[in-house]
């Protein structure tokens, strides 16, 4: 019989995150734990499933402290590409804001367009970012949230 995998963990880079409530609430139907990671204080709700990480000011120190942590059984909740890239190489399941899913397959053509975009910007022949965030976008979030619990569920991962 294998071993049991541990528990699933959601790790959350939180500083522009628009879909926080939804990770609290999908987490709190399947008893998880939340780490709600940012370089500033923010507010969480009162649940001893879900921990305030507060990192040092520095460009990459909640990137750092997500991928150190992010291995199979970890969920991480992240628009940032190149954090996405290093999360799905630990074995993570990677979800953007938006409900798009991250990965190995697809982070190095999102790599590719997040470089090839920055450059257009640079040189001033791209001058907007990405489309707003919608309410379509917090619906197939919290689908591919769900779909992430219940397939590590399933891989023998416990809440």
């Amino acid at each position: 019989m294998p071993e049991p995998a541990g528990p699933i963990a959601i790790y959350v880079d939180a500083d522009a995150c628009p879909v926080k409530a939804e990770v609290y609430k999908v987490a709190e139907r399947h008893r998880l734990k939340v780490f709600v990671v940012a370089n500033s204080f923010m507010q969480i709700p009162r649940d001893p499933m879900i921990e305030r990480v507060l990192v040092a000011a520095g460009p990459d120190a909640a990137d750092d402290w997500i991928a150190e942590r992010a291995a199979r059984g970890a969920i991480v909740i992240t628009a940032d590409i190149p954090l996405a890239s290093r999360c799905i190489k630990a074995g993570a399941d990677v979800i953007g804001p938006t409900g798009k899913p991250f990965t190995t397959d697809s982070i190095g053509m999102a790599l590719a367009t997040r470089n090839l975009m920055e450059d257009l910007r640079s040189t001033g022949e791209v001058t907007g970012g990405p489309r707003p965030f919608a309410a379509k976008d917090r619906s197939t979030f919290l689908s591919a949230l769900d779909l992430a619990i219940v397939r590590l569920k399933r891989a023998g991962f416990g809440g």
